[in-house]
């Protein structure tokens, strides 16, 4: 069973929608804006593309991601990674030519099948409402999260309101950064 690593940027109060500067939002760019960087903070970015195998997003995620990504170093480990994207609307032909194998999943059952297959961790950024379903579901497994000091209010959450049975984590990895920043890295306890 491959492992399903999710990993966002997220604030104190649980907002994950624009850290990078995605429009439509009125907080958009807020891991910029008034934290200081720290590269040590980051490590963990580099690490989550040496060691997955394949990226999963939503579609409005792949359709921001692959407009940019694609050109960037930065991101050069994931351009040749096979990504696998949730969509129930996209078509093959809505898909970029330039950032390597790409395919379709309807539903949270193909994305139970690919866990299923032989192969190594299985990485999700961005896609807010996938991670939802995904949390929801029972999907994940891990999560990779960069806590910001901000308190954003309103905007997309990593995690549903929906009632349901408490989740236990175990901590496996964390620290915190003279800017404020903390890294936590949790296990979902099954």
């Amino acid at each position: 069973m491959r492992t399903l690593i999710s990993s966002a940027f997220i604030s104190l109060d649980g907002v994950v929608e624009g850290p990078g500067g995605e429009p439509g939002y009125r907080n958009s760019g807020w891991t910029f804006k008034d934290v200081d960087f720290l590269p040590e903070a980051f490590d963990i970015k580099g690490r989550e593309q040496k060691e997955a195998t394949a990226m999963l997003l939503g579609r409005a995620s792949y359709e921001a991601f692959s407009a940019v990504w694609p050109g960037m170093e930065d991101f050069a480990d994931y351009k040749v990674m096979p990504k696998y994207v949730v969509s129930t609307t996209l078509t093959d032909d809505d898909l970029v030519s330039d950032w390597g194998e790409t395919t379709i999943l309807r539903s949270l059952d193909d994305v139970a099948a690919l866990k299923r297959t032989e192969g190594g961790p299985i990485i999700v950024h961005g896609s807010a409402t996938l991670n939802q379903h995904l949390s929801d579901a029972g999907l994940v497994d891990r999560y990779h999260l960069l806590v910001f000091p901000l308190l954003l209010g309103a905007g997309k959450r990593l995690f549903s309101t929906t009632d349901k049975d408490t989740q236990k984590l175990r901590l496996v990895e964390h620290e915190a950064y003279a800017n404020g920043l903390q890294k936590n890295v949790f296990d979902v306890v099954r």
